[in-house]
């Protein structure tokens, strides 16, 4: 069997690979001018950009972009969201997508998988329309991707890291505060009218034992004393949390615990310790529901990207 590097040494030298992009640390080739919103409606088709997909079997294809995300955003984002969001969706998937590219991405060779644990989120149409899914669902995010051919977002000039999430339960969050890395464009802003989502605030309640295996450590004295001073990101998550005495993170936590976010408040009892969670995700640069509510009030797709992406640029991939 052919392996990935020689597929992809094949696939350059034929030039079937995005245009300007080599893998393994090459540049992209960006028109820096900003989009115009007016030229949208008339913007001409291009020649879609290609890409490699690992298949969920372990083997790898090459798929042109534009289908590739139109599987992503089908399984990232419900179709009865807004056009608006949808098309920003889009543009946040081509940019991640193009950034694996250019820094060979989370298998070091620019390819792209399609566990969401890892990548991006993928569904072919038949598995959409077996999770109930409907042909118009598939047309509407296929036409959201089309309108956005191309188009990614860029900050001086270079690729972002455009992350995104389900929702945020009212505010983002610093890239720093999660990750340990800053970055202009993923700083905490505001996100309402996600009341909606499924997920704005989820509650779980565990024994007092249970708490401690999830902590892998006995706590000392009763419940009601293991919880100590909390400090807040300013995103309203999490930053620091004591807990018999000894310090942990908010993503510490998040992770220990299984919980949905680090944006968390705990209530104790003598056998039940609550705690109750806004938002679903990391929390860091575009809520897909919140993206959805800011389209439902008036927003465009460029304006969007521009709140949750601030400073950033709306950039023509060149053909």
């Amino acid at each position: 069997m052919r392996s990935i590097w020689e597929d992809t040494l094949t696939a350059a030298f034929l030039g079937l690979i995005l245009p300007g992009v080599l893998l393994n640390g090459a540049a992209l080739y960006l028109d820096t001018m900003p989009i115009d919103p007016v030229q949208e409606e008339t913007k001409p088709q291009q020649e879609t950009l290609k890409l490699y997909l690992r298949n969920s079997d372990g083997g790898v294809q090459m798929q042109d972009m534009d289908s590739y995300l139109t599987g992503v955003v089908m399984a990232e984002m419900p179709a009865s969201f807004e056009p608006e969001a949808l098309k920003a969706q889009s543009v946040a998937a081509r940019t991640y997508t193009c950034k694996a590219y250019t820094t060979g991405g989370k298998h070091g060779d620019g390819s792209v998988c399609m566990d969401s644990g890892c990548c991006q989120a993928y569904l072919t149409e038949e598995a959409y329309l077996a999770k109930g899914g409907s042909p118009d669902g598939i047309e509407k995010i296929r036409s959201a991707v089309l309108a956005t051919s191309g188009e990614v977002l860029t900050y001086d000039g270079n690729l972002i890291e455009a992350t995104y999430f389900s929702c945020s339960g009212g505010s983002t969050e610093d890239a720093a505060a999660v990750w340990g890395t800053e970055y202009p464009y993923l700083q905490a802003v505001p996100s309402p009218g996600e009341e909606a989502a499924a997920y704005h605030t989820d509650s779980v309640s565990v024994t007092p034992q249970q708490f401690q295996r999830s902590l892998e450590r006995e706590l000392p004295g009763p419940p009601q004393t293991w919880f100590g001073a909390v400090s807040y990101t300013e995103g309203g998550g999490v930053d620091t949390i004591v807990i018999g005495g000894e310090i942990y993170t908010g993503t510490q936590l998040r992770s220990l615990l299984n919980l949905r976010s680090t944006a968390f408040s705990v209530s104790v009892q003598a056998d039940a310790i609550t705690i109750t969670t806004r938002g679903y995700g990391h929390r860091v640069g575009m809520s897909q529901y919140g993206a959805d509510a800011m389209a439902v009030a008036g927003s465009t797709y460029t304006e969007i990207l521009a709140h949750y992406y601030p400073g950033t640029s709306l950039t023509q991939m060149q053909p």
